[in-house]
C-alpha cells in the first residue's frame, strides 16, 4: 500500500514537471508549432519505448537475476552432496537389489558430454529400483541422517531453494526417511511390513537423490572441472573409484 501512494503522487510529480518544461520552451522560442512536434515525436516513440524497456531488457535483467539464483542453487546443493548427499548415496546403494545392472551407467567419464549425462538420466528412468531395507545397515544409516538433521534443517531454511522444485522435494523425501527410521527404536527386528514400508521411504530417496547427483555432477563438469575431479574420484557407484590422483 505504501508503494501505491509513493508511486502516485510521484507520477503526478512528473506530469507536471512534463507541462512546466514544455510551457518553459514555449517562453523561450514563443514556438508552438515546434513544442507540438517534439511532443508528438516523443509520444511515437513510447511504443518503441515500451518494447526495449518492459520486453526486452526486462528479460535481459530477469535472466541475470535467475542466473544469479541459480548459481546461489548450486552452492546450496554443492554443500548437500559435500555434507550428506553422496555419502548418503553410497549407504542407499547397499539396499538395492538390482545395482549391478545401472552400476556401469553411472561411472561417469571425464570425457562425458551434455548428451551423455541426458542420455543416461533419461535411461534411470527405465531403471527399476529394488530397495530391501533388510539388505542394509538401517541403524548406521539412522544414526547418520540424526547427526546431519540440523545441517538439513538449515537447507531448507534457504529461500532460494524455493526455486528448485526437485531439490526440495529431495529433502523432504530424506527428511521423511529420517523421521521413520527415528520413530523406531531398534531398526535389527521389524515385521515384514514394516520393512517392506522402510524399503518404499528408501527407494524414493534413492530416485531422486540419483538424479539430482547426475545433474550436479554435469554442474561440476560445466563450470567447476577441479571439483568434478574430486567427484569422479569418489563415485559412490564406482567400485574402483580412489580418490588418489594416480
Amino acid at each position: 500500500m505504501n508503494r501505491v501512494n509513493w508511486r502516485i503522487p510521484f507520477g503526478i510529480f512528473l506530469l507536471v514537471l512534463t507541462v512546466i518544461l514544455h510551457f518553459v520552451h514555449y517562453l523561450i522560442f514563443r514556438d508552438v508549432h515546434h513544442v507540438f512536434i517534439y511532443f508528438m515525436g516523443d509520444i511515437a516513440f513510447i511504443p518503441m519505448e515500451v518494447l526495449l524497456v518492459a520486453l526486452i531488457i526486462d528479460q535481459v535483467l530477469k535472466k541475470r537475476e535467475k542466473q544469479a539464483i541459480l548459481d546461489k542453487l548450486n552452492m546450496v546443493i554443492g554443500a548437500f552432496f559435500a555434507e550428506v548427499g553422496t555419502e548418503l548415496l553410497k549407504t542407499l546403494l547397499e539396499f538395492d537389489h538390482n545395482l549391478d545392472k545401472v552400476r556401469e551407467n553411472l561411472i561417469i567419464r571425464n570425457e562425458w558430454t551434455k548428451h551423455d549425462f541426458k542420455h543416461t538420466k533419461k535411461s534411470l528412468g527405465n531403471y527399476k529400483f529394488k530397495m530391501d531395507s533388510t539388505k542394509g545397515d538401517l541403524a548406521s544409516l539412522k544414526a547418520f541422517l540424526s547427526e546431519k538433521r540440523i545441517f538439513l534443517l538449515r537447507l531448507l531454511e534457504n529461500p532460494t531453494l524455493l526455486e528448485h522444485e526437485s531439490f526440495t522435494k529431495l529433502l523432504w523425501a530424506v527428511f521423511h526417511l529420517a523421521d521413520e527410521l527415528n520413530h523406531r527404536e531398534d531398526t535389527t527386528c521389524l515385521p515384514e511390513s514394516d520393512c517392506e514400508h522402510l524399503s518404499g521411504d528408501l527407494k524414493r530417496v534413492q530416485i531422486l537423490l540419483t538424479s539430482q547427483w547426475l545433474d550436479y555432477m554435469r554442474h561440476l563438469q560445466k563450470d567447476y572441472p577441479y571439483l568434478f575431479s574430486l567427484a569422479l574420484r569418489t563415485n559412490p557407484f564406482d567400485p574402483a573409484a580412489k580418490v588418489e590422483v594416480t
